[in-house]
């Protein structure tokens, strides 16, 4: 225990969902459903597999290191993102991308505000840099009071504040116009806008980089585009401040699979984009059916994938997800705050997808 740095010895750990569906055989886990980690529940664009497919019969894929600075992935991006190259980075998952920024940006003793409960990792990322965390929690029904945000804002005065626009796991989202307004009242404080779950929501605070410096826009492949295993995120930024963190950043641990599965995907937008609305269609059906349940007390209006739905009380909440796991569905138990003590937050898939999982909570 000596040896270890002083800010992980008492470090709580962010606790990972079941992975239970790498325990089994391939056979086996097509009987899983995997609504845990907000995952696509669907393969992503067949161009993936294609091009994959062609790539396992080049030699030197494998004994060389990946492209550093791959010219075809850089202008499928920026034209994805409508901005110019300048203003967009690719990183090895948005999690890395976070490690990164706060290796540039945080120094030990840092006070980091979150809006909270949110996406835990980002707390660890913080603390393990010896960042001093405060939290400002959403109202027990996770509505937002901007003014008392605004108040602490100006009375922790923090380094960084982190924002996860649609939140995860309540999925309710922070208007562009209230983000915008605390850029230019807190002109020296770092806003990192965390938008995991734009493509299933489709409004975004990317243009704004292009005016206002302290803003910091991170997103995943791993949602909407079905690309997680692959380990892709991106960073929105300042034209500065993307050549600031391009310094530090490692470019050769984003491997040449990676950034060819990125360039199918991206090369196939309308595939995505038509499995996005669908889950956001089926998101609405499932809503509406699992409220009328006398075993639920609230679901959260969510502009993710996935619904946050609290029961009636907690012993419920463990018979329905005891009862989930039991038939091979795996949904989140998140216990990090205490407005999720009733609840689970369960990703939502295909509309047959959703009916099995409710057919399981109907018989709870």
């Amino acid at each position: 225990m000596r040896f270890i740095n002083k800010y992980l010895r008492n470090l709580a750990p962010y606790k990972v969902a079941s992975h239970k569906i790498w325990d089994v055989s391939a056979s086996e886990r097509k009987d899983i459903l995997k609504l845990d980690w907000n995952e696509a529940t669907i393969p992503p664009s067949p161009k993936v597999k294609e091009r994959l497919q062609e790539l396992v019969t080049q030699d030197d894929i494998y004994y060389l290191y990946p492209s550093t600075n791959n010219k075809k992935l850089m202008s499928l991006l920026a034209d994805y993102c409508s901005l110019p190259e300048e203003n967009v980075q690719y990183f090895a998952s948005s999690d890395s991308l976070h490690e990164y920024l706060v290796r540039m940006y945080v120094g030990v003793g840092d006070p980091i505000l979150i809006l909270s409960p949110s996406y835990d990792n980002f707390r660890l990322t913080c603390e393990s840099q010896g960042a001093q965390i405060y939290y400002h929690d959403y109202e027990p029904d996770f509505s937002f009071d901007g003014a008392a945000f605004r108040k602490s804002i100006e009375s922790i005065t923090p380094s960084l504040v982190y924002i996860c626009t649609p939140n995860n796991p309540s999925g309710n989202v922070i208007e562009k116009e209230y983000i915008v307004d605390l850029l230019q009242s807190f002109p020296d404080t770092i806003f990192l806008i965390d938008e995991a779950y734009y493509e299933f929501y489709g409004h975004s605070m990317s243009n704004f980089v292009l005016i206002h410096q302290n803003l910091f826009v991170t997103r995943t492949f791993s949602k909407a585009f079905g690309l997680a295993n692959f380990r892709a995120g991106y960073l929105i930024s300042n034209a500065e401040n993307i050549a600031q963190i391009s310094k530090i950043r490692n470019p050769k641990n984003f491997t040449t699979f990676t950034q060819e599965a990125v360039i199918a995907v991206l090369s196939d937008v309308p595939y995505m984009q038509a499995y996005a609305d669908e889950v956001v269609k089926t998101r609405g059906y499932f809503e509406k059916e699992v409220s009328q349940l006398n075993i639920v007390k609230h679901v959260y209006p969510s502009q993710g994938n996935f619904l946050l739905i609290e029961f009636v009380d907690f012993d419920t909440k463990m018979n329905v997800f005891n009862t989930l796991s039991d038939h091979n569905i795996f949904v989140r138990n998140l216990m990090h705050n205490k407005l999720l003590t009733n609840a689970l937050r369960i990703t939502i898939g295909t509309k047959a997808q959703m009916e099995r999982v409710l057919n399981v909570i109907k018989s709870v």
